[in-house]
């Protein structure tokens, strides 16, 4: 409890140094900012925070997940000058979508498995927002292989799914073997087609081996830039440069790089 008392202290004190660099004689940076330009800074600190989580830095999550909290009061303090709504009614509207969606915890109502309370909320979800497809709502701003992520996490829980991930990557191994039909047959449309059909495939095996895709590639992606920093440092210590050696030479350091820069 008091650890709960506490966090409120500081979350009043954090809406209140906001109101401080919005108001008069405050920051003029600040000042200047609106939900648009917030919004960049808001998506940096998402991906600074999911990056902390898979570096398993508990100590840089923290303060991440401080930033990404005075992000949210920004814009809300924002939106207040606009006289649309407040952290007050932000707050207000999560702790009441918490209660409401889990009856079995607040309302004594009986939901026995995680899959039923699943149900349950997505059902209440329709509800609620009035949606009639499993795809309304769905943010259009979602990176396609994260769009592709949660296209398949929606429709899982119907039947429309592969009954095991194994299943899944057959399904990316018939995509790949239709891509290399159309790179053989140089049709540019199919090209673009069967590639985007073997990410998504692809997306959806992650999901069923419990992956973010898009966190697995982004891993990827800092794996290939640590080892290739190691090939130009080693050829810098021999005196070379990138663009003047061979690829057989440039193949020999990315086996050592394997090794050393994992």
């Amino acid at each position: 409890m008091e650890k709960t008392e506490n966090a409120g202290k500081m979350f009043r004190q954090l809406v209140q140094i906001l109101d401080t660099l919005r108001g008069e004689g405050g920051c003029p940076w600040d000042r200047e900012q609106d939900e648009k330009s917030i919004t960049n800074y808001f998506l940096e600190e998402v991906y600074e925070a999911v990056d902390a989580i898979c570096a398993g830095d508990a100590v840089s999550l923290a303060e991440e997940l401080g930033d990404v909290l005075m992000e949210v009061v920004f814009l809300s303090k924002i939106y207040e000058e606009k006289e649309k709504f407040s952290i007050s009614d932000v707050l207000e509207g999560i702790n009441q979508k918490m209660i409401r969606r889990h009856p079995h915890v607040f309302a004594q109502r009986s939901i026995e498995t995680s899959k039923k309370v699943f149900d349950e909320w997505q059902r209440q979800k329709r509800t609620e927002k009035g949606r009639q497809s499993l795809f309304d709502g769905m943010a259009e701003c979602f990176p396609s292989l994260l769009e592709a992520f949660q296209i398949g996490l929606r429709v899982s829980p119907y039947g429309f799914d592969w009954s095991q991930p194994l299943d899944a990557l057959q399904k990316v191994k018939e995509e790949i073997s239709e891509l290399e039909d159309a790179i053989r047959a140089r049709k540019e449309d199919e090209i673009l087609h069967e590639i985007g059909d073997m990410f998504f495939s692809m997306a959806n095996v992650s999901r069923h081996l419990g992956v973010n895709p898009e966190v697995a590639l982004k891993h990827a992606n800092k794996k290939f830039i640590r080892r290739f920093g190691f090939i130009e440092k080693r050829l810098k210590e021999r005196g070379k440069e990138l663009g003047h050696v061979t690829p057989e030479e440039m193949d020999e350091i990315w086996e050592e790089a394997k090794d050393k820069a994992k």
